[in-house]
């Protein structure tokens, strides 16, 4: 079983971990495709993906095609004579790649499909205050995260859970699927399940997020604004803008909230600040405690910290 040629495709940290499996497996991985190295920060230093660096300290051939129709990326793949094809957190697949293995390829996806397809599955099943989610293996075809669904794994989301920690959880998941999903593949005895016939889930989209899906809009009940920055914590992070004390419009990040529910007077967005340690936002149905924060250009940090360093709010 271990002896089959797999090609693995993935780019990010998420992918790492079911690669390093495979390896420290023994499992005979003939090739990597990622995505090209890229220019960023102020330098415009080139960084090579997560996946590239581990398959480089492992001397795995390594391909990092502009384009997936390109005929010289084609060639080389065909040259790697795959058997099986691994996606994790890659970029949709045409079908001259995702056929070519005689075994086929296999998606590891970050929700319990067909719930959340899409490419952000982590963080709406957060914003949407969701205690369970999960990892699923599924053949690829041609729509993204439709195809026949081969293993699932449910995982539990804890209260204190943010996007940083349940990407984890399922990384970690994740991974043992991979293999598990192998070794079905492997042993013939697999009865894929088309997503069509799963009526039993409601179907909720996870798009991308942009940076206006991140502002927060504090009319909104507290248990969404909480949920939102747990769902988008660490990264992308909610977002605000508030007037400070001089006038002057201030833009923070916020990483980290808890709920205070009262009832009040306050116009939503309003902020209650005592200049040392609290700082909590009027919303519909109470107050949301700022824990953790970031201010434009400067080191995220907990409220008490950013109080005790500058004033950017008057006591009230």
């Amino acid at each position: 079983m271990k002896n089959i040629r797999i090609v693995y495709m993935g780019t990010p940290d998420f992918a790492v971990y079911p690669l390093k499996l495979l390896v420290e497996n023994g499992y005979n991985v003939v090739g990597v495709v990622t995505m090209p190295d890229k220019k960023a920060g102020r330098g415009q230093k080139l960084f090579q993906s997560p996946v590239k660096i581990y398959a480089k300290e492992h001397e795995i051939p390594i391909l990092q095609p502009e384009k997936l129709k390109d005929e010289a990326f084609l060639h080389e793949l065909k040259n790697l004579n795959p058997q099986l094809g691994i996606v994790v957190a890659f970029r949709m697949l045409p079908e001259e790649v995702w056929a070519l293995p005689e075994m086929g390829t296999f998606n590891l996806h970050a929700s319990l499909l067909p719930d959340y397809r899409g490419a952000a599955p982590i963080n709406w099943a957060l914003m949407n205050g969701d205690k369970q989610t999960g990892v699923t293996t599924f053949l690829l075809d041609k729509q993204m995260d439709t195809g026949d669904i081969l293993l699932k794994k449910e995982i539990d989301i804890n209260p204190e859970d943010n996007a940083g920690s349940l990407h984890d959880k399922l990384m970690w998941a994740g991974g043992q699927l991979v293999l598990d999903s192998i070794q079905l593949l492997v042993n013939g005895n697999v009865k894929p399940l088309p997503q069509t016939g799963i009526t039993d889930t409601l179907m909720r989209p996870a798009p991308k997020i942009f940076k206006e899906d991140c502002k927060i809009d504090w009319s909104k009940p507290m248990i969404c604004i909480h949920n939102k920055v747990r769902g988008l914590s660490p990264y992308p992070a909610a977002w605000t803008d508030f007037d400070g004390a001089y006038g002057e419009q201030i833009s923070m990040k916020i990483f980290s909230t808890e709920m205070e529910p009262c009832s009040h007077e306050l116009a939503p967005g309003a902020v209650v600040c005592d200049g040392k340690k609290v700082l909590k936002i009027a919303c519909s149905d109470g107050f949301i405690h700022l824990l953790e924060v970031q201010l434009a250009g400067k080191k995220r940090m907990d409220t008490k910290a950013l109080l005790n360093g500058v004033r950017i709010f008057d006591k009230n």
